[in-house]
């Protein structure tokens, strides 16, 4: 068989078609346009969370009862919790909140603080015997109470900075012992009694509500999420492709082997309803099995068993009905717009491995609404915070709702108008290329 032969029984050859600018032209500008987005927004959120740090919630609880001294009462613990709320002197990074006990602890099993500083009973009557007490005084304690359920960097950022708080306090007490201790003393101090003066005050840090080994330093409820909304998102789509080949309006190729079966006469509103049916039933299938391997399996602490079955198929459910009725709306792209919704845009601006209170403030905008700050808040509060209400279980189911409606009502909504509009779905016809004048160099791709 000779060249011109095959040319005649394959068609055009390789080189030919890459040599047409139109082909290169569409996925060269999509998949460019995509790594910009997927750059800038997964980038862009981790960058410099220092720099974005504000309004990290902290607890500051003063349990200290003070000591009659000098004929009058003395409460240190006051006057330091006092300049450490100052808004004068407080650091923009925190968000100081002065608070009893019993309400930073409560604050704390639902997640609204990511720590706490304490000041223990018996500071001041602690603090006043160091400048007295002979032979080696117990350095007072203020204690730092971390929140790892609130994820590991946020609780390490409110342990940081309470923990930069209490040193400020102190290096503050310390001058007031060492001015007291001079005038007091007849002779000069020695050195190790100027260091214990200088820097009186040690701190402890320990977890203030402790959550279990198996925990992943509170990031499991991240990665829990995001395998429910993966499956939601990657289910929808092989669904939604796997119809459109059994109806007939879309080819299957898989290896060599290529099927095109008969159109079916289905109109895109029922199609649409065809898709969100098995995509709400395959919720049932996938969220099951995460809960099998991610609890029976691999063992990740976890309580409410039933309750996390509950939201994790709704989880599931919501995002396969929202990925159908994109891609019922955009066609052929919907895929990607529903990538950019449910992941490209949802995990930087989830919360959930880094705080909202160190992003920027696009990010934080995007949490209002994105689907994986809702749902990683509701799983964190099942996993975590004994599945309160207030911890974000609420505000996740009020979201799944709200984004079940959405999606029925937006997906309905335009392939209703497109059906009214006579917006038929038309099966793959391939229409044979014209074969090219003689002589003239040309294919049907062109030059």
């Amino acid at each position: 068989m000779t060249q011109s032969d095959t040319d005649r029984r394959f068609g055009v050859r390789a080189g030919q078609v890459l040599r047409n600018p139109r082909i290169w032209m569409f996925p060269m500008l999509l998949v460019s346009l995509v790594m910009v987005g997927l750059s800038l927004l997964y980038m862009g959120g981790v960058v410099n969370p220092n720099g974005h740090l504000k309004h990290v919630p902290i607890g500051v609880v003063n349990a200290d009862r003070g000591v009659s001294a000098g004929g009058k009462q003395q409460n240190l613990g006051t006057s330091i919790t006092e300049a450490i709320v100052d808004p004068r002197a407080a650091v923009p990074q925190a968000s100081w909140r002065l608070l009893d006990a019993d309400t930073a602890r409560d604050q704390m099993e639902s997640g609204k603080l990511y720590g706490t500083l304490v000041v223990p009973e018996g500071f001041t009557a602690a603090v006043l015997a160091l400048g007295t007490a002979q032979g080696d005084p117990v350095r007072p304690t203020l204690e730092v109470l971390t929140n790892p359920g609130a994820g590991s960097l946020a609780s390490s950022f409110a342990s940081t900075i309470a923990q930069g708080a209490a040193h400020r306090a102190s290096a503050q007490v310390g001058k007031e012992l060492t001015a007291n201790a001079a005038a007091r003393s007849s002779g000069p101090m020695s050195a190790a009694e100027q260091l214990m003066l200088a820097d009186p005050l040690s701190v402890s840090v320990r977890p203030g509500h402790p959550i279990g080994a198996h925990s992943g330093l509170g990031l499991t409820a991240f990665y829990y999420s995001l395998l429910l909304v993966m499956a939601g998102f990657m289910g929808g789509n092989i669904i939604s492709n796997g119809v459109d080949v059994a109806l007939g309006y879309a080819d299957s190729e898989v290896g060599p082997w290529h099927t095109r079966r008969p159109t079916v006469p289905i109109d895109r509103r029922r199609t649409l309803l065809v898709k969100s049916v098995m995509s709400v039933a395959l919720s049932a299938v996938t969220s099951t099995l995460i809960m099998l391997m991610c609890v029976a399996v691999l063992g990740i602490d976890a309580s409410h068993l039933w309750l996390l079955w509950v939201f994790s198929f709704a989880t599931t459910a919501t995002v396969g009905l929202g990925v159908q009725a994109i891609n019922a709306a955009f066609g052929g792209i919907g895929q990607l717009v529903s990538m950019f919704v449910f992941i490209v845009m949802a995990l930087p601006s989830s919360g959930a491995t880094v705080p909202l209170e160190a992003l920027p403030g696009f990010y934080r905008w995007l949490a209002v609404f994105e689907p994986m700050r809702q749902l990683s808040g509701g799983v964190r509060a099942i996993l975590y915070f004994d599945a309160r209400a207030d911890a974000g279980l609420t505000r996740a189911w009020l979201m799944i709702a709200l984004g079940a409606v959405l999606a029925l009502l937006f997906g309905f909504a335009a392939t209703t108008y497109y059906d009214r509009k006579g917006l038929r779905r038309r099966p793959p016809t391939p229409e044979p290329a014209p074969a090219p004048a003689a002589g003239s160099g040309q294919t049907a791709l062109g030059n």
